[in-house]
């Protein structure tokens, strides 16, 4: 058979094209020095900020800096399998975690693999993003104005979180910071009943960062405990993992949200802590010979907090109505909140939790101080009733708080200070909350109204607690319509507060009899 030179051209042409296709263009460098989980490559000349680099024996890197004549990457695995002269290439692939629903329910790691035994997490492609996403601009969100319900009376009535919003909580190491974080997880569950698959549910993301895997298993035992494990996501960066996984954690965390806010859903995540992951920041960056700056941190470290909060955000009707609740923690040194990281976070977020350890030693749990304590987006995110009911609650607070301290030194109080001290003490006594115990905004409101009321006023401080208790059971049980009302309508009516303060008192005079 005789060919023609033209068809043989066509021939060829057709093979180099598919060759073509299927080559993957990629950059060949060279280790130039490997140790403490860091690596300098020369060669890389088309390397991409964050692009994973792969060291070959299924271990990978991500560049992270970028200079002229080499790329420091930083290791997501053992260095003990790398040496000097070891080829590397790139895959064009910015680093990026898998997302979805088909996520919830798993722990992961912070590249988005299961840890907890059982088995993979069946992924799509599709379902890959990039850990680095950008943060929305102001026309793409809109004002906070819902209410993120977290069932902890002193949190709900004093400092309200609402959807979109980034509220530090702050404190010593014990002081209830990741309690206060499942008890919101927690409470979700009145929202979607449970079920992820619910367009209403929030899906809640737990990034553990430095944490020892006890503390990450204590809290997946507690969700699974409360029925909250399957519409949440745990991420664990625990403190044996490597510096850089550690870091990273926080940002895969951010994409697995970011994907549900972007499809319309409700997301509230928390980061515990951040400090550990500016520490593991801090140990990263000084290796790969970042100049150090304020307390040995490089210069960059806000940067890593604030690109990572102002990922959270309520987004546009346009862009879906969907929301990133943000909730990091940051863990002080003996109450110092004008350290390094406390002040950053602090000027990133919208408002802070503190928790004192003084006021939780004393048995007030969750030990939150009401002075120090602020939510900027104020009672927007508040339904009216309780915004009616506890507007001057904070103040009042840390009025009773200075009062109480100068009634130590003094013995002669007039009446209109004794009658401050002991409303203030029974609201104090009525805001302590067990672990684990969320309680629903309507049962919220109609407690705290009996205490601002002054129905408690006459109840000994010791049994505030089992009037509270058995004052919700009665309430529960015999006028449910009031529980309704508040639930539904979410408004503080007259008829309504004559019929609370009915209630309260008539329910004193059983009590004490």
């Amino acid at each position: 058979m005789d060919l023609k030179p033209s068809e043989v051209a066509t021939v060829l042409k057709a093979e180099i094209e598919g060759f073509q296709g299927r080559m993957q263009k990629s950059s060949v460098g060279t280790v130039l020095m490997v140790g403490d989980g860091v690596a300098r490559v020369h060669g890389l000349d088309e390397c991409m900020m964050n692009e994973m680099l792969d060291f070959g024996n299924g271990i990978y890197g991500v560049a992270l800096n970028l200079e002229e004549d080499n790329v420091g990457a930083v290791l997501l695995g053992s260095d003990a399998e790398i040496k000097e002269g070891d080829t590397v290439r790139t895959t064009g692939r910015i680093m990026s975690v898998p997302t979805g629903l088909q996520m919830c329910g798993r722990v992961v790691d912070a590249l988005g693999n299961a840890v907890d035994g059982k088995g993979n997490i069946d992924v799509k492609d599709s379902d890959y993003r990039t850990i680095e996403g950008r943060s929305p601009s102001v026309p793409e969100r809109q004002p906070v104005t819902e209410p993120l319900q977290t069932g902890i009376k002193a949190i709900d009535s004093m400092i309200p979180i609402g959807r979109g919003q980034r509220e530090l909580i702050i404190g010593d190491r014990g002081t209830g910071k990741t309690a206060l974080i499942v008890d919101t997880f927690i409470n979700q569950k009145l929202t979607g009943g449970g079920d992820p698959n619910n367009p209403d549910q929030v899906i809640c993301i737990y990034v553990a960062v430095g944490q020892k895997q006890s503390t990450v298993k204590a809290v997946v035992d507690k969700l699974e405990k409360n029925g909250a494990m399957p519409y949440s996501i745990v991420v664990s960066a625990p403190a044996s993992a490597e510096a850089s996984m550690q870091f990273l954690a926080c940002y895969a965390g951010a994409s697995m949200g970011e994907r549900l806010r972007d499809e319309g859903r409700h997301v509230v995540i928390a980061y515990d802590d951040l400090y550990k992951q500016a520490v593991a920041y801090r140990q990263v960056l000084l290796l790969l010979r970042r100049p150090p700056g304020r307390e040995a941190f490089p210069g960059d470290v806000f940067n890593l907090h604030s690109r990572l909060l102002e990922r959270a955000a309520k987004l546009s009707d346009a862009k879906g109505g969907g929301s990133m609740t943000a909730l990091p923690v940051v863990e002080t040194q003996e109450g110092d909140v004008s350290a390094y990281i406390p002040t950053n976070v602090i000027s990133i977020t919208d408002g802070q939790i503190f928790l004192e350890a003084s006021l939780f030693n004393a048995g007030q749990r969750p030990g939150v101080n009401a002075g120090i304590s602020v939510s900027r987006v104020g009672g927007a995110a508040q339904i009216p009733a309780m915004k009616k009911i506890a507007g001057g609650l904070r103040i009042q607070l840390a009025q009773f708080r200075e009062l109480a301290a100068f009634a130590q030194f003094g013995s002669d109080l007039d009446k209109a200070t004794q009658q401050a001290i002991t409303r203030g003490e029974r609201m104090t006594e009525l805001l302590k909350q067990p672990e684990f115990e969320p309680v629903p905004v309507e049962e919220q409101i109609v407690a705290l109204y009996a205490g601002s009321c002054g129905a408690l006023d006459d109840v000994p401080l010791d049994r505030v607690a089992e009037f509270e208790k058995a004052y919700i059971a009665h309430v529960r049980a015999n006028h449910a319509d009031v529980l309704d009302s508040l639930r539904n309508d979410k408004k503080w009516t007259d008829e309504l507060k004559q019929k609370c303060e009915e209630l309260a008192s008539q329910f004193k005079a059983q009590f004490l009899a």
